[in-house]
């Protein structure tokens, strides 16, 4: 299918893309990776007046240190994150699960601002960076601000990033990123999304495709604080969780799958 016709803007910096954002308005779309927003134009799902791609802006693309956190650029991409030596080391649930998202195209083109700002609640990265306790940086007409990622995916593809601004950097605190991590992941096939999956790192246990964000499993880290054991917090996985009925499983289903891949992967996290 083809998409509506569009302008295509490709600014050289995060001010000229804030600029064109402001300009353009509701009109106007940040494009990265672009395996999020070009399939819906092709449907017709969306169809932006103008493209603002920011994929080629280099101050949103690095991973590095600083201070008490691993820095990482915004457009950063999935295989670049899955194999940088900094992450293997100091934060190996992220690289792991970039290693999970799509098939290796996929990896090369998307980028890891584009997934949390598209706020999937069934994909990887969005679970993954909820595990680690992350905190995003983003950049708007009055400058930066610092967002906790507990109050970053506020909705069913709905982040906190307003029309007029940009998500330019995810900071892992390296205290959170070294702990005991897993990721356990039920599909039906291996690129595909979720039908249900665990992330772990340290005391937060998260849930993806369990409600219309990621969600904290705040009664199995309750459990694990009061010296439960991993089955039993396990068993408290889905409480309060609002699992959607689809092909691919039902709801009561998805409340099984999440206590199996709590368990599971809380027993991997204490090996690591």
């Amino acid at each position: 299918m083809i998409p509506a016709a569009f302008e295509y803007v490709r600014p050289s910096s995060v001010e000229e893309a804030l600029a064109a954002l402001t300009e353009h308005g509701d009109e106007a779309k940040v494009l990265a990776g672009g395996h999020s927003l070009l399939p819906m134009m092709k449907l017709r799902l969306a169809m932006p007046g103008v493209l603002i791609d920011i994929a080629r802006i280099p101050e949103l693309a690095y991973v590095r240190e600083d201070g008490d956190a691993i820095a990482i650029g915004a457009a950063t991409r999935h295989v670049d994150v899955q194999t940088s030596p900094l992450l293997l080391e100091k934060a190996p649930l992220l690289s792991y699960v970039a290693g999970m998202v799509g098939d290796r195209q996929i990896r090369h083109r998307g980028t890891l601002g584009g997934s949390l700002v598209h706020g999937d609640p069934a994909a990887d990265l969005p679970a993954a960076v909820l595990a680690l306790g992350v905190t995003l940086v983003i950049a708007g007409p009055d400058g930066r601000r610092e967002v906790p990622v507990d109050e970053f995916f506020v909705g069913f593809f709905e982040s906190a990033v307003g029309p007029d601004e940009l998500l330019v950097e995810v900071r892992v605190p390296l205290a959170i990123g070294s702990a005991g991590w897993a990721y356990e992941k039920f599909t039906r096939r291996a690129n595909d999304w979720a039908i249900v999956a665990v992330a772990v790192a340290g005391s937060r246990v998260v849930l993806a495709n369990m409600g219309p964000t990621p969600l904290r499993a705040a009664a199995t880290e309750a459990a694990l604080a009061a010296g439960q054991s991993f089955a039993a917090a396990a068993e408290l996985a889905d409480t309060d969780t609002e699992p959607t009925e689809d092909m691919h499983a039902n709801r009561e289903y998805r409340r099984h799958l999440t206590r199996v891949l709590t368990r599971r992967a809380l027993e991997t996290a204490a090996t690591r």
